[in-house]
């Protein structure tokens, strides 16, 4: 018997309504013009992170070969290239600038020009001036630098309570994200949800609570809740280490969706980013960006599922601000092995915090039995990924330092990892001959996927200042 509900079998169904889609919109797209957009950005996902999703799923199918997602069925697809206008490689405020505006800036600027002081306009604000409502989202915190080049002018992505200020004065429609990063400032005066209280905004604490409150809400900010800020206000959790109760980017797509489509008879725009799969690269966590891809494609899905019922009015454009990593597949035997990355359980980052607690837990009798059994549980390692002598010696290793308390913490862009969940990582990625350039980004291309009206914009070789003129283009907001 078929297996109907298998990922192959969904995904050409898939691939067919999308071809479907296409032949029937044709006529209806030549000329047309786009009244939904759905921009998404997949933050460090360059065409390998895409690659070694789909590579990934085809794996744990036993195959060799790849499993299409949703986003890359899409029938128009190009290659962007991302340099900035000072940098051969680009920051991500840089990247979003080029995005948002058309227009290349300095590494560390959003919304300006390479001088620091000549404002640039973004497709958002575009968006709203032709009277489409319009909304900003992420699942890290809305003041960082991919989502505030929708909104923010700032010569520095680092001023958060200035970028949150300009967020209030930017008035979009909707936001979404974990929360704000720097809410106040030393000098008193009113936070910046007081701020966006008195500009008319409601605060959404999490799914439910947006839910409850969007039908009075002329303007929305949905944050995750209070509790979860207080563990950590930068981002939404992992997608491998999500619990129940986590606001996920999918939600934030559906809250998108739910809110901006009533606001107005000109339809809207809908950024969506897929931030942590860059903090995950920068880390070269393989399994967690695999994760995070997989969950943005996820909330993409939600998408598709809108256009299928609007097919002659809805654009959706997928692509990323640069790649993070300089991510390999394939490091000396002509093989891969990507399907061991299932074992792995929790990010690094988490990884890192659970032997804390292990230490804590035993103390100085915390011995290498029961961390190797742990590695085994936690990341296959031992069990069903195999380690040569030379492999589990490492690991003991790191095991040594951490007990003596010798160990150095690696650091990363966005967290400190112990010398032992680090060694876990790279022991798996070994296995998995999965190869890291570096812990930071690359000026490898970035893929665009595109469906819709407009979608044939999108193909052959860009930069990625061309993309947001050509939604503008198909949306008629030039």
């Amino acid at each position: 018997m078929k297996d109907t509900d298998s990922p192959t079998h969904k995904n050409m169904k898939r691939i067919f309504s999308i071809f479907v889609l296409c032949l029937c919109s044709l006529a209806l797209w030549a000329g047309g013009q786009a009244k939904y957009v759905f921009y998404f950005i997949g933050d460090g996902m360059g065409v390998n992170q895409v690659n070694l999703a789909q590579t990934y799923l085809a794996a744990l199918e036993g195959r060799i070969g790849i499993q299409p997602l949703c986003f890359t069925s899409f029938p128009n697809a190009a290659l962007v290239t991302t340099y900035s206008a000072t940098n051969g490689v680009t920051d991500s405020a840089a990247a979003g600038t080029a995005l948002s505006t058309g227009s290349k800036t300095k590494n560390g600027a959003l919304g300006m020009k390479a001088d620091g002081k000549t404002p640039l306009q973004s497709i958002a604000r575009q968006a709203a001036a032709h009277g489409a409502a319009v909304g900003v989202s992420t699942s890290v915190s809305v003041d960082h630098a991919t989502p505030a080049a929708f909104y923010a002018q700032q010569a520095a992505r680092s001023s958060y309570h200035a970028i949150g200020t300009d967020l209030v004065r930017a008035g979009f429609d909707f936001y979404a994200g974990s929360d704000f990063l720097q809410p106040t400032t030393k000098e008193g005066g009113e936070n910046l949800y007081e701020q966006c209280q008195k500009a008319g905004y409601v605060i959404a604490r999490g799914y439910e609570d947006f839910q409850s409150q969007q039908k009075k809400a002329k303007k929305l900010l949905l944050l995750q809740t209070e509790e979860a800020s207080a563990k950590d206000r930068s981002s939404l959790p992992y997608a491998i280490d999500r619990t129940d109760d986590a606001l996920t980017l999918s939600q934030i797509t559906q809250a998108g969706i739910d809110f901006l489509s009533q606001k107005s008879k000109k339809g809207f725009f809908l950024m969506v980013e897929g931030g942590k799969i860059d903090w995950a690269c920068h880390s070269n966590d393989a399994a967690t960006a695999i994760h995070e891809i997989l969950d943005m494609d996820k909330a993409v899905s939600i998408a598709f599922d809108f256009l299928k019922k609007h097919p002659e009015e809805t654009l959706i454009v997928v692509t990323a601000d640069h790649e993070t990593g300089g991510l390999v597949m394939g490091r000396g035997p002509y093989e891969l092995h990507s399907d061991l990355l299932q074992h792995q359980r929790m990010s690094v980052e988490a990884y890192a915090a659970h032997l804390k607690e292990l230490q804590k837990q035993h103390g100085d009798s915390l011995s290498w039995d029961t961390v190797k059994q742990d590695l085994a549980e936690n990341w296959g390692l031992g069990k069903e990924v195999k380690l040569s002598e030379k492999q589990e010696k490492r690991l003991e290793n790191a095991f040594r330092s951490m007990k003596e308390g010798s160990s150095t913490d690696h650091k990363t862009l966005y967290a400190s990892i112990s010398a032992l969940a680090d060694a876990a990582r790279a022991t798996l990625a070994e296995c998995a001959l999965i190869g890291w350039q570096s812990g930071g980004h690359s000026n490898g291309y970035v893929p665009v996927f595109a469906v819709g009206v407009g979608a044939e914009k999108f193909h052959g070789q860009m930069d990625n200042t061309e993309i947001p003129l050509r939604i503008a283009e198909a949306a008629g907001w030039e």
